[in-house]
């Protein structure tokens, strides 16, 4: 099989030559220029042949996009602390609008998405980053989101509505420059920082209208859903076709994800203290767990979020090797 014969197949829960396998890291620095990030995508993607490639954009970009002031955090995670947020008080939600298409951190991205695309050619799947409209309020403001949602949800809900406009354009531009298909991240639906009311009021509603958008450009949708304690039962609802989260840190497991969703499920690894600073054969022996798990059908073999960026070369490689084992 070539990669998107394996992809589609996993997504349709069918046999397989082996599973597909992911990872993604982000480039901190290189990633606020197109062309130094390009490359070291394509650098990468070519170095451990992956069956996708995940482009991520610089940490918060969305907030750069509305005007926040960010600097390179120093972390092993790639990501970015902001120096000046965007929304410090509830009267600053007024101000969100939607922006054009050819906003100049747009143009920055999808001018890197367009670059992979040349270099990697038509044989890998792009799947470009793009934030839910909740999650970009995150990013926004912080950690007074919550605090706003629930005092002032008329200015919250006109807001979400032009942060989910602001990603639709931004996501039609991405697929316009090269991208086969949207990963589509969620950072609040769970119990951690929303009530299920609360997230099905201000998450739910945007994120499907969004997909929904998108989806008629694109190959797939990945859904990734991040932190602990996370509405998995109701975002398995949502039309899309991979669904990732931190399987070995939340539940469900990779067995019960695949039960209640339609689709493939990606995870198996734990990005931190086995993928970052364990050893190959604990890489292995989790890859080997997640195809047990699974029977190796509907499985996407990724980690739970980004791995570090100083993840040692010797474990990707014991991932790579250990679903080339289980063909």
């Amino acid at each position: 099989m070539n990669k998107r014969q394996r992809l589609d197949a996993a997504i349709h829960k069918k046999t397989v030559d082996r599973p597909p396998i992911a990872l993604w890291r982000h480039f901190p620095g290189d990633d606020l220029d197109p062309v130094k990030f390009a490359r070291r995508v394509i650098e990468f993607q070519s170095e451990y042949d992956f069956d996708f490639c995940k482009v991520t954009p610089a940490a918060s970009f969305v907030a750069e996009m509305y005007g926040g002031v960010l600097q390179d955090a120093g972390n092993r995670e790639g990501t970015r602390v902001h120096v000046r947020r965007v929304i410090n008080d509830w009267r600053d939600w007024k101000k969100i609008r939607a922006l054009p298409d050819d906003d100049p951190i747009i143009l920055r991205e999808c001018e890197a998405v367009r670059r992979i695309r040349e270099g990697l050619g038509k044989e890998v799947p792009v799947l470009q980053t793009l934030f839910s409209p909740l999650s970009c309020a995150r990013s926004l403001a912080g950690e007074r989101l919550v605090q706003d949602l629930r005092e002032h949800p008329g200015e919250m809900m006109e807001a979400l509505h032009h942060l989910g406009t602001t990603m639709e354009r931004f996501a039609h531009r991405s697929v316009h420059a090269g991208a086969d298909a949207i990963f589509f991240a969620t950072q609040v639906a769970s119990s951690d920082v929303l009530t299920p009311d609360e997230s099905h009021a201000y998450g739910h509603r945007h994120d499907v209208t969004l997909i929904r958008e998108v989806s008629g450009s694109i190959d797939f949708v990945l859904l990734h859903i991040h932190g602990e304690n996370i509405y998995f039962n109701e975002l398995a609802k949502y039309p899309v076709q991979i669904i990732n989260w931190h399987d070995r840190k939340t539940p469900p497991t990779l067995k019960e994800g695949k039960e209640l969703f339609h689709g493939a499920v990606a995870g198996g690894l734990e990005e931190w203290k086995v993928v970052a600073d364990g050893t190959p054969a604990e890489v292995q022996a989790q890859v080997q767990d997640a195809i047990r798990q699974t029977d190796g059908i509907g499985l996407i073999v990724a980690a739970g979020c980004v791995i570090s960026t100083d993840t040692p070369d010797v474990n990707i490689r014991a991932a790579r090797r250990a679903v080339e084992a289980n063909g």
